[in-house]
């Protein structure tokens, strides 16, 4: 019993760090994309269509790898859930009994 509770802690710290540096990942490359994009917009000197063109591609990026992220964190922490749910459900549950035939 004590391995398994111990697999279950490291289990839930590995978790915790996928989701920490994950979460640093996606906003560390969101500041260098709006960084970029600043540049971008700072150096172009006015051209409106351009600056139109560069921020929106850097709104794209940005909310493209935002929402790839949140969306494979959620499928990941469901496919996890229902992974151990189910488990433990069929551990916990014995064979049901068979119903006798209908006379």
């Amino acid at each position: 019993m004590g391995r398994d509770t111990a697999r279950v802690v490291r289990d839930v710290e590995v978790e915790k760090y996928r989701a920490r540096y994950g979460l640093l990942a996606v906003v560390v490359s969101n500041i260098a994309i709006a960084g970029v994009a600043a540049f971008g917009v700072w150096r172009l000197d006015g051209d409106k269509a351009v600056i139109v063109g560069v921020l929106t591609a850097a709104f794209t990026a940005v909310s493209s790898m935002t929402t790839a992220y949140l969306g494979i964190k959620a499928v990941s922490n469901t496919a996890r859930s229902i992974a151990l749910g189910d488990g433990a459900a069929r551990r916990d549950r014995a064979a049901p009994p068979a119903d006798p035939p209908a006379a």
